[in-house]
């Protein structure tokens, strides 16, 4: 998917969107947001593990998504990642 594209989708929608960037070989265990998150992967990779699902490895151009307060974890490959991400 195209950045400005998603941004602007993101903005229509009520999402605050920010940039997130990742140290290479970073992991954050289970934890939870007290927002909802949908991301667009702008380099690097992520996997995220969300709480009795198949781990998912995301790649620059797709997209995640995590409801509000939904258990995961998450782990960066070795560029680590930098992702476009809304949140509300």
């Amino acid at each position: 998917m195209e950045r400005a594209r998603f941004e602007q989708t993101l903005l229509a929608q009520g999402y605050e969107v920010s940039t997130v960037t990742r140290p290479a070989h970073g992991r954050l265990d289970v934890h939870t947001h007290p927002f909802e998150a949908r991301a667009l992967i702008l380099a690097g990779e992520i996997r995220i593990q969300c709480a009795g699902e198949e781990e998912k490895l995301y790649r620059p151009g797709e997209v995640f998504h995590l409801a509000h307060s939904q258990p995961h974890s998450e782990s960066y490959g070795t560029e680590g990642v930098s992702y476009l991400v809304g949140r509300r």
